[in-house]
């Protein structure tokens, strides 16, 4: 076993022989040089804050298209494409040329900080698979509600269910471009939102409105449970 030992560490402190890369010894760890990661992926000895966030809202409101632009990682989606089935259940008067529609869930992740990983839910809108939430909101520490201004009405089943089961969210407005921009506040009156609950106005297209909405959600739900 002595002589085991002795070769292994004999071999670890040997340079490079006849094309044989050398070893690292016990004070020269492997590094991992992998170009765009963050500091605490480096570090073993650390770990990062882990937080769960979902996306809610109407059918075509642009949950999918949010967990897209903000993701840093490959998303997953379980898009299934329309049919004429649900002509009398879904309406498309706003989105006509909606080819797709999400059937499980969208799921991506997104660094805000060094130790601050968020892993970013979307559920799907359509009543019928409704029966998935509790599952995706089981762990969040909070819930973001996608709210389309031509159809606010929409929005009124995820705003009930995050108020009757206690979560922290906000109101995200997504401005589809051609239609006209509300303010905040007036959103907020439509909605009969809480004066506490923040509603901001972003694009889901785009990456740094996203990762606002992300940020205001963050806030709200450290004021709402700081513990």
């Amino acid at each position: 076993m002595d002589s085991v030992v002795s070769d292994a560490t004999a071999v670890s402190e040997t340079p490079a022989v006849a094309g044989i890369p050398a070893q690292p010894g016990p004070e020269d760890p492997v590094r991992d040089t992998e170009e765009g990661a963050q500091d605490w992926q480096l570090d073993h000895t650390r770990a990062p804050i882990a937080t769960k966030i979902v996306v809610a809202g109407g059918f075509g409101v642009g949950k999918t298209t949010f967990v897209r632009a903000v993701s840093e990682i490959t998303p997953l989606q379980t898009e299934a494409l329309m049919t004429r089935a649900s002509e009398d259940t879904d309406d498309l008067s706003a989105t006509p040329d909606k080819l797709t529609t999400t059937v499980a869930m969208d799921f991506g992740r997104i660094t805000l900080d060094n130790d601050l990983v968020l892993y970013v839910f979307g559920t799907p809108g359509q009543q019928r698979f409704w029966f998935m939430w509790d599952d995706l909101v089981r762990g969040a520490i909070g819930a973001i509600v996608l709210a389309d201004t031509r159809r606010l009405t929409d929005c009124f089943p995820a705003l009930d269910y995050f108020e009757s089961c206690g979560l922290p969210y906000i109101v995200a407005v997504n401005h589809f471009e051609g239609t006209e921009l509300f303010e905040a506040d007036d959103v907020r009156e439509a909605l009969t939102v809480p004066a506490h609950v923040p509603v901001v106005i972003m694009d889901a297209r785009k990456r740094y409105s996203v990762v606002e909405s992300l940020l205001a959600m963050v806030a709200h739900a450290l004021e709402a449970t700081p513990e």
